[in-house]
């Protein structure tokens, strides 16, 4: 995911002619998988003995130690990844189709965009695909921030698609969350001016984790998309106790200027295997298109392989139930202890670091242990992230929390 990272005072930005050049890569994400440009980051931070990896008017992450090999882990808990997944199905789909990686697999995606839109109650012309929902909000914002403008999203906020905007010279209007953690959805419409060529909302927010009220947020797309585009990033909507019946989808049925992202990251478990979705008006995505082609970054196993997930309930059903039992051992742990977590709706929590721990001082004893957490800085507080893994990563997590914070 593309970041705009500050060190030194040195800002290191894309350069958006050279974006538009590079046709079906476009976007950051271009250049290297998320965690390659993160670790390039810790890397690089670790080495010149930088406090943040990366740092920003609204939300800095502290630099970890170098993240120890994949095989020496207990418990990685810095991703918001899916412990559960893929889909053993979806695995035996991937493989099957492997030994035909010589085709194209455009017939193969025609299918899953079908499977897509009897899901979502949309039109085929209405669903682009992408190699993960991040692909294609950044792809959006390159699109239709090419001239400027400004983009109104929550602070704080998923900064990929803010970032880019940045990177495109656009402009962001942030907007505080309410004292209960939700998007202050008056505010929000209240900073829309001429120049706003976006509103953007995580629903669950990353990095808080939290939701904001489903008729709220409805009537506000509703009524906003008739004036600005409204893009909502549903990428954990379907780990919320509402699940996908709290979605913004059926407003882009009904006509609205409205984009929302799915990816198959998440509660699918493919994090590693990169396929995502958004649905808008065919005419949005006939102008992202005229740019940049959806589909282009998927493989023929990675579809085959979400074909086989997609409606499979069953398998999961049972990942977001063990999800959600994870993370509420471990958010009652925490509160056991004396902090107080923000409300999840997602398979991550985050919780105030106490005042008297240095943020980098506990991701070195963290780490030290072979788990992985983040440590963040924002509204002038530190805050450790963590994802939900197994229930024995959780328990390792709070004993690394008894040693270390208590």
């Amino acid at each position: 995911m593309g970041k705009t990272y500050i060190m030194e005072n040195k800002q290191f930005k894309f350069n958006r002619r050279k974006l538009l050049r590079m046709g079906g890569v476009l976007g950051a994400g271009m250049m290297a998988s998320p965690e390659l440009l993160w670790a390039k980051a810790v890397k690089e931070a670790n080495e010149n003995n930088k406090k943040f990896i990366f740092q920003s008017d609204s939300i800095s992450e502290f630099t970890p130690p170098p993240l120890p090999e994949l095989k020496t882990l207990k418990a990685r808990l810095h991703w918001n990844e899916n412990p559960y997944g893929p889909n053993p199905k979806a695995l035996a789909a991937f493989n099957d189709v492997a030994k035909s990686g010589n085709f194209y697999s455009w017939d193969s995606l025609k299918g899953l965009v079908g499977k897509i839109a009897v899901k979502e109650g949309v039109a085929p012309n209405q669903i682009m695909t992408g190699p993960g929902s991040s692909d294609l909000l950044e792809k959006t914002a390159v699109v239709l921030f090419q001239n400027g403008g400004n983009v109104v999203s929550a602070d704080p906020s998923y900064m990929s698609l803010v970032e880019v905007v940045r990177a495109s010279g656009g402009q962001w209007k942030s907007i505080k969350l309410t004292p209960d953690f939700q998007h202050d959805l008056d505010a929000m419409e209240a900073a829309i001016d001429s120049e706003t060529k976006l509103v953007y909302i995580t629903n669950p927010n990353n990095p808080t984790a939290t939701k904001t009220d489903t008729k709220k947020l409805y009537d506000f797309c509703d009524r906003v998309s008739q004036k600005v585009p409204v893009f909502i990033d549903e990428a954990y909507l379907e780990l919320t106790d509402e699940g996908l019946a709290s979605s913004m989808a059926p407003l882009v049925a009904k006509g609205r200027d409205v984009f929302v992202t799915r990816t198959f990251s998440k509660i699918h478990g493919m994090a590693g295997l990169r396929l995502g979705y958004m649905l808008a008006s065919e005419k949005q995505l006939t102008k992202i298109n005229s740019i940049t082609r959806g589909g282009m970054g998927i493989s023929g196993p990675t579809i085959n392989a979400a074909m086989a997930s997609i409606d499979d309930t069953e398998f999961l059903n049972s990942c977001k139930e063990k999800l959600v039992a994870n993370r509420n051992y471990t958010v009652e742990a925490l509160k056991a202890r004396d902090f107080e977590p923000m409300p999840s709706q997602a398979n991550f929590i985050i919780f105030e670091l106490p005042k008297t721990v240095d943020p980098n001082a506990f991701l070195t004893a963290i780490y030290a242990r072979k788990i992985t957490v983040k440590a963040m800085r924002f509204w002038d507080t530190n805050w450790c992230r963590v994802s939900v893994g197994t229930a024995a990563n959780m328990k390792m997590f709070i004993d690394a929390v008894d040693d270390l914070l208590v």
